[in-house]
């Protein structure tokens, strides 16, 4: 088989390698699946970086996300068991962990509903008790976390802002149902969000940036308010004034989904069956804006870790005639 490999850190177009390789042995309790297409997450990039909490050895194949094929013809999502990866035509996953794909999604879309997904729904929904008529602001909404934060935030009936950066990424965030658009680069955040909300600020704030996009959720946030704090694909981790949430009366919120696969599997099924019957309603259907075949993966999962995508884009394996 086919399958990028990573023997030293670096960036992903520097050190990703497209090699044959015999397709890897599942042990107990794993299985192997055939990769149908494989969803690029800012996480393969800090793999490939050596940056990721996670950091298994080298050589290894990145890719954490997918919808595969089980023996027995059936389509799932899953998320590999690395060091054996996703960007490769075989990929290993506990099966235990084996979730059905949805039958209203394509093989692209199904590969990118999980991790964003199910982020979203834990961060808006278990940690931050998001209400219909409340108003959620999502950092970066037209990335492929903001844009599933959106498209829940919206199925939830929420007024949502969305903070972009630029106009092609305005255009996108106001396509997935943005109620207001700010672009960072030329307006000012704060200013904006005030004048959205008559002056309250945001009931909740969805932030998967960090750095300066946090210094204006906290800035932004409503009396009662929740900052979800989901990741730092700015690159700057923020050091929170704690006597300002004294103040303000606010709430900062951490979200890990990955601990709830280990603390309470139980959720992430049931989450993935809200998922499965919002996407069979259309109220949420994954923003996949490009889909490339498997030896383009390094330069792709290079423009995610630049920040030159919107969406989500999926590696798309085809089946060998």
């Amino acid at each position: 088989m086919q399958a990028w490999h990573v023997h030293e850190n670096g960036e992903p177009s520097e050190v990703m390698r497209l090699e044959e390789a015999e397709p890897p042995t599942p042990g107990e309790g794993q299985v192997l699946l055939r990769v149908r297409a494989a969803n690029i997450n800012f996480p393969d990039a800090l793999l490939c970086r050596g940056q990721y909490q996670v950091r298994p050895p080298l050589p290894f194949t990145p890719g954490v996300e997918i919808c595969g094929e089980t023996e027995d013809g059936r389509r799932v999502i899953a998320n590999p068991v690395l060091p054996h990866g996703g960007f490769a035509e075989y990929a290993v996953a506990d099966s235990a962990a084996l979730l059905p794909a949805p039958d209203a999604l394509d093989d692209a879309e199904a590969a990118a509903l999980h991790i964003g997904y199910q982020t979203g729904w834990f961060g808006l929904h278990r940690r931050a008790a998001l209400q219909a008529g409340e108003t959620l602001l999502v950092h970066a909404a037209a990335g492929g976390v903001g844009s599933a934060a959106v498209q829940l935030g919206k199925a939830a009936g929420a007024t949502v802002i969305g903070v972009v950066g630029g106009s092609g990424k305005a255009a996108v965030a106001k396509d997935l149902g943005c109620d207001v658009v700010i672009d960072r680069r030329t307006e000012d955040v704060v200013a904006a969000v005030k004048e959205a909300t008559g002056g309250r600020g945001a009931d909740v704030i969805y932030d998967p940036v960090g750095g300066e996009a946090y210094t204006q959720s906290a800035k932004s946030v409503a009396f009662e308010g929740r900052i979800i704090v989901v990741g730092f694909a700015g690159g700057t981790i923020p050091n929170p004034h704690l006597n300002h949430a004294l103040v303000k009366n606010y709430s900062i919120l951490g979200l890990h989904w990955g601990l709830y696969n280990t603390k309470n599997p139980k959720l992430v099924r049931r989450c993935h069956e809200e998922l499965t019957e919002l996407a069979a309603r259309g109220a949420i259907k994954p923003l996949v804006s490009e889909r490339v075949p498997l030896g383009e993966a390094a330069a792709a999962v290079q423009r995610v870790a630049d920040g030159r995508t919107t969406g989500r884009v999926a590696v798309v394996i085809e089946e060998a005639a």
